[in-house]
């Protein structure tokens, strides 16, 4: 177990995926000066319930160690980051809110399996198909034909689930799968029932 500053979110975010922050609460606010000033390594956690300004919030208690790549400080305190997802991490023990989110966590690494190209490629083409289709009605844009994926099937299988149209709950579902092949085979899973789904409300106008 190791104390790491934390960033509860409205969001999931898988390692080896970037995300831009706005950091406007004072409190997030210490912790990017914390962070730049020393490890810049942080925990990301989906919020269960409540919301992300404020306090008060529920957690999940597993999440993603994220890195700042990118820090931009705006005149009036604000910043703009770029962090990177590294792994995972599961909460033992929050701790308190002083002066920002603090837990005690342990890293959380998946076990590694053998993953055949067909498999990776079924994910990769259902997340597409999925994402065109969403498109059509502008909720979300298709994934571009030049997207490419990391060689190492790991790396590549969090990448394709970070381009995934999922809701908050299915993220967190998938980023809890235990095994890289059960992470494969959940996001499958979920991307062919929705896609079954928007042929259905497609069709029916």
């Amino acid at each position: 177990m190791r104390r790491l500053g934390m960033f509860p979110l409205s969001a999931v975010v898988y390692p080896h995926a970037q995300i831009p922050l706005h950091v406007f609460e004072p409190r997030y606010r210490a912790l990017t000066r914390d962070c730049l000033a020393g490890d810049s390594r942080f925990g990301i956690v989906l919020i269960e319930r409540g919301a992300e300004v404020g306090g008060g919030d529920e957690r999940m208690a597993v999440g993603t160690r994220a890195v700042i790549t990118k820090a931009a400080a705006l005149s009036d305190g604000r910043w703009l980051l770029i962090v990177q997802g590294e792994l995972r991490i599961r909460v033992g023990e929050w701790l308190a809110d002083d002066p920002y989110p603090l837990a005690m966590v342990e890293e959380w690494p998946s076990q590694v399996d053998v993953i055949s190209p067909s498999v990776l490629r079924r994910a990769e083409q259902s997340v597409r198909r999925t994402r065109g289709l969403l498109s059509e009605s502008g909720a979300t844009s298709a994934l571009a034909a030049e997207t490419q994926f990391d060689a190492d099937p790991e790396v590549a299988s969090w990448q394709i689930c970070s381009e995934a149209p999922l809701n908050m709950i299915d993220a967190q579902r998938v980023l809890c799968a235990t095994s890289t092949l059960e992470r494969l085979e959940l996001l499958i899973a979920l991307t062919e029932a929705m896609e079954q789904d928007l042929h259905r409300m497609l069709a029916s106008g």
